[in-house]
Formats: structure tokens, C-alpha cells, sequence
């Protein structure tokens, strides 16, 4: 359909007639009428469909390709300004970006919710029904690569120049389903039917090399050079993903990798009948990208992960010292053109890459390259879990990169020689400080290295970033105490409550307005509300709508009735001891028993809703999913107590399921052991969208309920110095279970196989390691946790002090935006400023061409 510009009527301007309204260009126009007729032409013309033929799919993939002609707009002008400007660029590397469906959220940012769905109403199709088409990106396992897709919403909506960089997973996190209460994988195939929102780059494509061996030469200069000799070379060509700011002209790029063989077959080697052997190449060199976290407890699941990791970063370092070269920027600037910062340990050999880049490809001279590099890095850290600080054997990175081991030794060196001018040879502080693990296996620790190679450290709460300068870095916060600050994570409010909620946010728009959407502490208004009873009541009525909702999905995918009138008590998150979802299922049995002993028990009806992935590898979560299910198994099936606990597990948790549950949850359960949890964000989403909090003072639980109100916030369990101090003064968990009954009742109807058909040995395990050692101090902190939660009772059973509460919450958010947790990195760690983004019309890029 051909585009309608006005027409001209300037030879008719002395006569009485009117002039036809202006007909938006169906590429850009955010109407009703231009977004239908570009519906229409990008089924026909794209999708090469007809209606009779097209399906649901095709539906949604002409819709995709309608708003994405929007976006297009806004990032060539985007990309066009950050080139002419030479703009100072935050680039985020992650090893996951969970970003959840794009089509609404693309719909919210641009403004054009409401007339997209007038469209397609007029054209007799269901908009939810195409928005339930789209698959979502699996390119993240939880926290990590959420908290990461939140930060670029938020820095384009701040309009800060950007780049993520990433893989481009050809199969996610796995697909959870679960049979007879375990869970199992299964591939997650996102990109079967296409991917309408990324666009291939292949002229940007980047040559990784690894293997080989290194050689010693002298150059031209008479300087002593290093030079890598590969085994092998795998291209990375890279797909860029508009991500769009929130009703501004912002839109920053996701960069991802994927991974192809330079030569993809071989035709000599096919012609002599190795017919396997002529795509070997391409299967190879292609298994890079193919897997989020291939499982490592075999030494080739290791080598992969090492290879992915190395593969990412180097192709984008490669690509912006491309970027550098087209803006005529020396290397010499890299830090002043690039603030890179690194999400974990994940991508920590960026540090050895961009010294191998500097110095043997563009031969600059060490000392310089180093000051470049520690310049330009920044490291968050994200766990306190010694286990989960990345190391790698010395021997295996020796293999896959031999060049930036010598690079790190060299690193290593230098920077054990500052240490003991600092602290006058002490060979303990050396040992512990070393990048080099030598205690047995030698290992490469990436932590240290990530410390030694940026100029900024930072943890992601308050609590968290104590613990690293007091514990598990604490030897580099004392060599360099100025590196060490704190920047609590935050969420993004346009997907965790304007996409996710939308009856509360029309609600809340209609009350204070909408700018609270770009400044989140103006939800502060709504206190002055909490006292209108007619606000109450609206507050109260939304909840319930959107609990029967997550009902009637629960009752779908599970087979499970549950009533919304209960109490929606909800632990969503990764499965993991430190977690403690097994903590929850004490407190369910608890109760369960409770009610087997004494039927007229007065016990709040409520529905314990779980959902999470447990590691392939990782058999206790496992196990702790299998016990979930075998409770509510029992529990569900039970009449005695049918109408006053429900359990339920939902299958495949991601983010499209989050945007289920947040709304309709009324408890949120923060359980983590205090001292484990690095932040957290489900907390903030929680929260956020009314719902109380049940938790420790962990992560940054410490911070929302400083915020809320201890008043708004049940706090249980032990701190984190009192957590360390029973590893130090004695801790035995038997002696608890002794002396509990009810605690002892629990456990014994576990471990006597009252929810494993009789079976004694299925939970052995977890019972096991509760009563001899329990190191996430669960039964330490029982008897606190089923106090607390009979507080959370009494306050439910109070319709308007709940209430008030929930408004309480969702009011004092304001701190956990994404768009504060970016500003602070701006302003004290990246010094990135923002760009304004005026839009360029097609007539003014056709005019750069023919210049």
C-alpha cells in the first residue's frame, strides 16, 4: 500500500476549498488508520499472506513488523546522533538478558497501546490472542539477566547513549514441565518461527580465535611482541535488537552474538565421501552459541562455557574499536569513549582481551594499554556464595587461551608486587589476594582478576556491599577502599507494573497522573489517598480481579481449583538451598498438621504458590521441587483440609509468568538465609505491585522495609552477623529438632515417608542435611518463621489494615526504579551523560546518501 502524502494545492489557494486532512505515512505513523493499513501490507507483503491463509502467527508477525517500523525511526536517528556526536557509550556486558516478550512492552514505550488495539479489533482479531503468539527470549536463568534487560530499559528511557552485548542463544533456559512432581528439561526453541524484533549484522562480523600455541618475535621497533597461533578461528555475526525508551526518541541497541564456522562446508573434504567430516566445522564451531549455561561437570561442558564467555567479549571489543575506527577515534581513547561494565564474573576475560588487543594487535606499549583497561572496567558482583565465584583450572584455560594466560601471569605479577609494597611481604594476604589460586589445582580466579582490572567495584544492596568489604573481598577493600561502593538494583516500572498491572496503573494514572511512570517516587502521592475509603475498596477490587485471573491460569496449566477469596502467599524465584523454598514447606506441613490434629483449628485459608528452575546438575533443588509437588500432592487431595491450604507448583516460571503472578500476590516470600542473597529484585516487583513481604533481613530486603515501614513488613529470622557467629560458636541443629515438638512432628512426617507414598529414603537427603550440619540454618530459623507467618494471619483477616499496608508498599517504591540504580552508576561510576535524540525524517537520511 503506497504511502499518502498530502496533496498539493498551493496553485489553489485563492479558492474556497478545503484541505484534505494529512494521511500519516504508514511507516511511521502512530494512528489508528496507519497502524491498520501497515498491518495489512506487512501481512501481504511480508509474511506473504492473504487472511484466507494467514495464521494467528502470521497475525502476530505482521503486528511485530508494524511497531518495529516505528522503532526503526527512533533508532536510526538514535544511532545517527551517538556517530555524529562521538558520544561517550555505556556498554553492558552479560552473559544473560532476560527480556521477556517485547510486542507490549514496545506498545507501552511508544504510546500506541491503545490505538494498536483499535486496529486489530477492527479488523476482527483478538489482541491478546496475537500477543500470545510470541515466544519469549529464554536468554537468562533469573536475577542476573533480568536485572540486566531492566537496565536497558531504563537507559534509554534516561537517554543514555548504550550497547548491551550478549549471545544470541540459539536455545535458552530450558523449558521446565514437570511429571510425577520432577522436573524436566526440555529444549527451548525461541527461534523455530523467527524472530521479527532482531536484525542481522553481517558485515560487523568478528573472528575469534582459540587454541593454539603462542610465539615470541621482535617487531620492526626492536620490541619484544607476543604473537597467538589459533587452532581454530569461529566468526561471531552479530543480531542488533532495538530497545526502545519510554516516550522519548531513545532507542539503544542489544548486540548478540552468534557463533558460525568461517567456512561452513567443506566441498573437498565432502567429495571424498567424509560427509560428516565437511560440516564438522560449522557443528563445532556453532555449539558456542547454541546453549544458555551448557552443564559443566564434564571437562567439555567447562570448555564450552569458557569458549562462550571468551567468544562474546572479544567480539565485542573487536566491535567497538570498529565503532572507534569509523568515528576516527584512536585506541589510545578507548576509556574515554567506552565505560564498560561487567554483569559478574561472567565476562571477567574481557579485561585480559582488551590488554591482548591493545598490545599485540595495535601495539601499544603495556603500561599505557594497562591504564586504558583498568579505566574503562567497571565489575559488579552479585554473589556471596564462595561456590558461585568463578574460577577456572589453569590447565583448561591454557588450552582454549593460551595468549591471555600469559597476559594474566603478567597482570597477576605486577599486581603482587603492589601488594607487597603495600602490606611489606605478607605472604598469607599474597596468597589469599593472587589471582593465581595455587593452594592445589592451580586455577585462575576471575573475581580478582575482574577486581584488579576495573577501576570501580560494586556490590547491589546495602547489606551486600558491606559483606564484600568485610568478607569475601575484604583483603581488596582494604588495597583499595576508594573502588568499593554500593548501587542497590532496582526494576523498571513500565514492564513490573505498567505492562504487568494494568487495572492498577490506569488506577493509579487516574489519581496522580501518569509522570510517576518516569519518576517512580511520585507514587508518594497515593498516601494522601489511603485514608478515602472509595480508594480502599477500588485498591481491594483490582486485587481480586486480577487473583481470578491467575486462578483461572493456575486451574489451566495445573488441573488445581484455587480460591481467590484465600490468602495468594507466593515464592517465585531460581530453586536453591539458600533460597529456602524448603523453609515454606515446613511452614505448609506445619500447618497441615496442625489441622490433621485438630480439624477446628482456626487457620487462614491460603494458597502457596511456588515457581522456579532448578540447574540441570544441581540434584538437591531437584529434590526440593520433587518435595513441593509430593506436599501439595497430599495437601490438595486431603478434604480435612481442602478449604483452608492449597499448593501449587506453576511450571516453566519466566517472565511472561511473572507478569502473571506479581499482580495477583498478596505475600511475598523473602526467605533467603541472611548474608546469601547478593539483592534480589522479585522482592521490588513484589512489592511494588501491592504485595506484603514475608523475609530476612537479606539482600535488599533491608532496604524495603526501611522504606515501607517496619510496620508494613514481617521480619523473621536470624541476622547475617548472627548467621556467621553460629558457624563460629557452634551450631546444632539436632538439638533444635529435639526440642520443638511441632518442628520434630514436620520433619518426622517427611522423613517418614507420610508424603512420598511410604517410600523413607526418597527425602532422606534433605532431612539429612537438616538435622546434621543444616548450613542455611533452616531450623534455626523455624520457630521465628511460623511465629511470623501467624502474624501475616492476623493482619489478613483485617480487609482494611491489609489494604492500607498493600498501598503502603506500592507508595514508598520510589527508591527501587531502575532509572535511580542507573543514575548512580552514571554519575559515580561511568560519568555517561544523556543525549537528546531528535528524529530524523527518511528525506534527511536519503540526503546523507546522495551527498
Amino acid at each position: 500500500m503506497l504511502n499518502r502524502p498530502p496533496h498539493s494545492l498551493d496553485q489553489l489557494d485563492s479558492l474556497p476549498v478545503a484541505r484534505p486532512a494529512e494521511v500519516e505515512d504508514d511507516r511511521t505513523g502512530l494512528g489508528k488508520d496507519a497502524l491498520r493499513r501497515a498491518f495489512l501490507d506487512n501481512l501481504y507483503y511480508v509474511q506473504g499472506k492473504f487472511p484466507a491463509l494467514a495464521t494467528k502467527h502470521d497475525y502476530y508477525m505482521a503486528l511485530a513488523y508494524t511497531v518495529r517500523d516505528r522503532l526503526l525511526r527512533r533508532w536510526i536517528s538514535t544511532a545517527a546522533t551517538y556517530t555524529r556526536e562521538g558520544s561517550r557509550t555505556v556498554a553492558y556486558f552479560s552473559a544473560e538478558f532476560l527480556l521477556g516478550p517485547h510486542l507490549v512492552n514496545n506498545l507501552i514505550n511508544l504510546g500506541i497501546e491503545k490505538p494498536v488495539r483499535e486496529a486489530v479489533h477492527e479488523l476482527g482479531l483478538s489482541f491478546e490472542e496475537l500477543v500470545g503468539q510470541e515466544e519469549e527470549p529464554g536468554l537468562g536463568n533469573g536475577g542476573l539477566g533480568r536485572l540486566a534487560a531492566c537496565y536497558l530499559d531504563s537507559l534509554a528511557s534516561l537517554e543514555i547513549p548504550s550497547l548491551g552485548y550478549g549471545i544470541r542463544y540459539e536455545f535458552g533456559i530450558f523449558a521446565q514441565s514437570l511429571i510425577d512432581g520432577w522436573q524436566v528439561e526440555q529444549t527451548d526453541k525461541w527461534l523455530r518461527n523467527g524472530n521479527p524484533w532482531e536484525i542481522p549484522r553481517p558485515e560487523w562480523a568478528a573472528e575469534v580465535k582459540l587454541g593454539g600455541h603462542t610465539e615470541r618475535f621482535t617487531d620492526e621497533n626492536g620490541r619484544a611482541r607476543a604473537r597467538w597461533v589459533p587452532a581454530r578461528r569461529v566468526k561471531g555475526i552479530p543480531y542488533d535488537t532495538p530497545i526502545l525508551g519510554y516516550r522519548n526518541n531513545t532507542a539503544n541497541t542489544l548486540r548478540l552474538w552468534r557463533a558460525e564456522a568461517p567456512e561452513s562446508f567443506d566441498l573437498g573434504v565432502f567429495n571424498r565421501g567424509d560427509y560428516y567430516g565437511a560440516v564438522q566445522q560449522k557443528i563445532v564451531s556453532e555449539n558456542i552459541s547454541k546453549v544458555l549455561y551448557p552443564n559443566d561437570e564434564q571437562v567439555q561442558g567447562k570448555e564450552l562455557r569458557l569458549e562462550q564467555q571468551y567468544f562474546f567479549v572479544s567480539c565485542s571489543l573487536q566491535d567497538m574499536l570498529r565503532i572507534m575506527r569509523g568515528q576516527k577515534i584512536p585506541p589510545e581513547r578507548f576509556h574515554e569513549k567506552f565505560a564498560v561494565q561487567l554483569n559478574d564474573t561472567h565476562p571477567a576475560i574481557a579485561i585480559a582481551e582488551l590488554m591482548r588487543l591493545l598490545v599485540d594487535e595495535h601495539g601499544m606499549e603495556w603500561n599505557r594499554a594497562w591504564s586504558v583497561t583498568r579505566q574503562c572496567f567497571g565489575y559488579t558482583n552479585h554473589t556471596l556464595l564462595p561456590e558461585a565465584l568463578e574460577r577456572w583450572p589453569l590447565a583448561l584455560i591454557s588450552r582454549v587461551l593460551p595468549r591471555h594466560v600469559e597476559i594474566v601471569l603478567e597482570i597477576n605479577a605486577l599486581f603482587l608486587d603492589e601488594v607487597r609494597h603495600r602490606f611489606d611481604h605478607n605472604h598469607d594476604r599474597l596468597a589469599r589476594m593472587s589471582i593465581i589460586d595455587e593452594s592445589g589445582e592451580r586455577y585462575i580466579r576471575m573475581a580478582h582478576l575482574a577486581c584488579v582490572g576495573s577501576h570501580a567495584i560494586n556490590g547491589v544492596a546495602k547489606l551486600h556491599s558491606e559483606l564484600l568489604k568485610e568478607d569475601v573481598l575484604a583483603d581488596f577493600h582494604a588495597l583499595w577502599p576508594d573502588k568499593f561502593r554500593n548501587i542497590t538494583n532496582g526494576v523498571t516500572p513500565r514492564r513490573w507494573i505498567a505492562l504487568t498491572n494494568p487495572r492498577l496503573t490506569r488506577f493509579l494514572c487516574g489519581v496522580i497522573g501518569d509522570d510517576w511512570l518516569r519518576d517512580l517516587e511520585q507514587l508518594r502521592k497515593i498516601e494522601a489517598h489511603v485514608k478515602d475509603a472509595g480508594f480502599r475498596r477500588e485498591w481491594r477490587f483490582i486485587k481480586r480481579l486480577v487473583k481470578e485471573e491467575l486462578a483461572t491460569y493456575v486451574r489451566r496449566v495445573t488441573g488445581i481449583s484455587i480460591d481467590p477469596e484465600s490468602l495468594f502467599d507466593v515464592q517465585v524465584k531460581r530453586i536453591h538451598e539458600y533460597k529456602r523454598q524448603h523453609l515454606n514447606v515446613l511452614h505448609i506441613v506445619a500447618l497441615y498438621h496442625r489441622i490433621k490434629s485438630n480439624p477446628g483449628a482456626d487457620i487462614q485459608p491460603r494458597t502457596f504458590i511456588f515457581g522456579g528452575k532448578a540447574a540441570p546438575g544441581y540434584r538437591f533443588a531437584k529434590l526440593m521441587i520433587k518435595l513441593i509437588n509430593a506436599v501439595g500432592e497430599v495437601v490438595n487431595k486431603d478434604a480435612a483440609v481442602a478449604d483452608r491450604l492449597k499448593v501449587v507448583f506453576l511450571p516453566n516460571y519466566n517472565v511472561t509468568n511473572g507478569q502473571r503472578v506479581y499482580p495477583a500476590a498478596e505475600l511475598s516470600e523473602q526467605i533467603s538465609t541472611a548474608g546469601k542473597e547478593a539483592s534480589g529484585t522479585g522482592n521490588m516487583k513484589f512489592s511494588l505491585n501491592g504485595a506484603l513481604t514475608i523475609g530476612t533481613l537479606d539482600g535488599a530486603n533491608v532496604e524495603i522495609r526501611e522504606q515501607v515501614g517496619a510496620e508494613n513488613f514481617f521480619l523473621f529470622g536470624l541476622t547475617a552477623a548472627e548467621v556467621k557467629a553460629s558457624w563460629t560458636n557452634g551450631y546444632d541443629p539436632g538439638a533444635i529438632y529435639r526440642s520443638n515438638d511441632e518442628l520434630r512432628a514436620v520433619i518426622d512426617l517427611i522423613g517418614d515417608g507420610h508424603f512420598s507414598r511410604g517410600d523413607r529414603d526418597l527425602f532422606r537427603p534433605i532431612v539429612d542435611s537438616l538435622l546434621h550440619g543444616d548450613p542455611y540454618r533452616l531450623l534455626a530459623d523455624f520457630q521465628s518463621y511460623v511465629d511470623c507467618q501467624a502474624l501475616v494471619s492476623a493482619a489478613y483477616v483485617e480487609p482494611e489494615r491489609w489494604t492500607r499496608m498493600s498501598i503502603a508498599n506500592v507508595a514508598r517504591m520510589g527508591k527501587f526504579s531502575s532509572d535511580r540504580s542507573i543514575r548512580e552508576y552514571c554519575e559515580d561510576i561511568w560519568r555517561v551523560k544523556p543525549v537528546k535524540i531528535a528524529l530524523l525524517s527518511k528525506d534527511q537520511t536519503d540526503a546523507d546518501l546522495l551527498q
